[in-house]
């Protein structure tokens, strides 16, 4: 049986038919290339230009004037080791949580199968259905008083752990890889004596590290990226995030400063992308086992 591709067989056979493959197919990857990477070359490019530099026109594509220095005063003027060290203080708080509690709700939903869990399931799916602005005033309300425990929690870590936690969309994936996992692998168990609490720690969690690991990243960038929510519930600078507090010390700060410290900003996600890539699509993909 063979297999079908985007070129025939046949095309690729005739004479000049590979070398014009190639060609096409260098010249796609190139231009996808310059695509993706040249706004981040252009944003890291920019950190080592002077002030003039970077707003001149026509703008220079290599740095006439290349001062590292830039990057050393970034980080001193808009004390970014607070705020990265407050960044990832929310961001791996965010990350326990939804593992703890997306992990018991995907797992109640897809083995224990409760009684009108369907509809919790559709309920939680319709959520991703709604602008997440839409949800920005009630979600403000009820943290500015905490119905039941009537607290206010602006200012409190508490504020951007709790939201986070409702994830449908990573609740939906972790139910989907939990549904591949064939039923006599837990049924022999159950069989042992094995409760449920032990099939999910002793069983379910070692074959799922590809979509926990998946489910890790999407927790940890999405705090990381988050702007208007932190700007909203952190308004202590001492307290906010890499992008809110960048945002608010940038009055008085040179441009070329300004673009050093955003670089700043962005690097650890790049990096964090660039390891873990391969875990990416791996999770997404993974269809648990062969039975």
């Amino acid at each position: 049986m063979s297999t079908r591709t985007l070129i025939a067989p046949a095309s690729l056979a005739r004479p000049g038919g590979k070398a014009a493959y190639r060609i096409v197919l260098g010249l796609v990857l190139v231009l996808f290339t310059l695509v993706f990477l040249g706004p981040l070359y252009w944003l890291a490019s920019s950190g080592f230009k002077d002030a003039q530099e970077v707003i001149q026109t026509p703008p220079t594509l290599v740095p006439g004037t290349f001062t590292p220095e830039n990057y050393t005063r970034a980080w001193e003027v808009m004390d970014l080791s607070t705020l990265l060290f407050n960044t990832l203080y929310y961001a791996f708080g965010a990350l326990a949580f939804q593992l703890v509690l997306d992990v018991a709700a995907a797992y109640s939903l897809s083995k224990l199968r409760p009684v009108l869990g369907k509809a919790v399931l559709g309920m939680m799916l319709a959520t991703l259905m709604i602008p997440a602005t839409v949800l920005v005033v009630p979600q403000y309300l009820t943290v500015l008083d905490v119905p039941i425990v009537e607290r206010n929690l602006l200012n409190s870590p508490w504020a951007i752990w709790l939201p986070s936690v409702t994830n449908a969309f990573n609740i939906f994936l972790l139910k989907r890889f939990f549904d591949s996992i064939p039923k006599e692998l837990l049924d022999a168990a159950s069989i042992d004596g094995a409760g449920p609490l032990r099939i999910l720690r002793s069983i379910v969690l070692p074959i799922s590290r590809p979509i926990l690991g998946v489910v890790s990243i999407f927790a940890v960038v999405g705090v990381w990226k988050d702007f208007l929510w932190p700007m909203l519930t952190l308004p202590d600078p001492g307290k906010q995030t890499l992008n809110v507090g960048i945002y608010s010390l940038s009055n008085g700060v040179p441009v070329n400063i300004l673009i050093a410290a955003l670089t700043i900003a962005a690097l650890p996600t790049l990096v964090v992308f660039l390891i873990f890539q391969r875990n990416i699509m791996s999770g997404l993909t993974a269809g648990g086992l062969k039975g």
